[in-house]
């Protein structure tokens, strides 16, 4: 870049501070959960300010994550959805994550926005998609099994409205697992998609 600014050796400030958001509860479990990362498959804190950044500057309201752990991202969509007067619904295959995710919840206040589903999230997702009133969403975070991600798209679709956003985590770092995904949805002319490079990848779609 011809314009491009030498910045070795400078600690470049990228984010602000998580103390600016969340009170010391939230910060307390979030900090404790961060250490726990690598076993529970967590965004990292930068791609979760990321995401509470998509939802509050899209104003969504009625937000959807597959792929709920231990809740850590969850928490980050559900404090941006306070904001907006949102609801967040979240899907989580193993029971044993999903308890100790709704204990979070409890204690950092959003339990009551936050609608917890246990079970394989292709069966809920049908469910959801060709119920008699399937609900209408406006931010999805797709984060759970890479190999499924072209089946949640396709159920996801039918509940996004125009102007909806899907935020889809390990773009990078599963590549050739979300490759289905990728090629349907940047083909897609009814959307229009971005990878941002943070962390394992994340792969943003605007629906037109």
């Amino acid at each position: 870049m011809k314009f491009k600014e030498d910045l070795s050796g400078i600690n470049i400030i990228k984010k602000s501070q998580d103390t600016n958001i969340f009170d010391n509860q939230t910060l307390e479990t979030l900090a404790g959960l961060d250490k726990t990362r690598e076993d529970f498959w967590n965004v990292d804190n930068e791609s979760a300010n990321f995401l509470s950044l998509l939802i509050k500057t899209s104003g969504a309201k009625n937000a959807l994550e597959i792929g709920t752990s231990n809740g850590y991202s969850t928490i980050w969509l559900a404090k941006a959805l306070k904001t907006t007067g949102g609801k967040l619904t979240t899907i989580e295959f193993w029971d044993n994550r999903l308890d100790v995710a709704v204990e979070n919840f409890k204690k950092t206040g959003v339990a009551d926005i936050i609608e917890p589903k246990l079970g394989q999230a292709v069966m809920i997702l049908e469910e959801m998609a060709y119920s008699n009133n399937p609900p209408v969403f406006d931010f999805v975070f797709i984060d759970a099994n890479k190999s499924e991600y072209i089946k949640y798209f396709k159920l996801v679709d039918k509940m996004l409205k125009k102007g909806g956003i899907i935020a889809a985590d390990n773009i990078l770092s599963h590549y050739k697992k979300v490759e289905p995904y990728i090629k349907e949805i940047t083909s897609r002319t009814d959307y229009q998609s971005q990878l941002i490079p943070l962390d394992t990848g994340i792969m943003v779609s605007y629906k037109l």
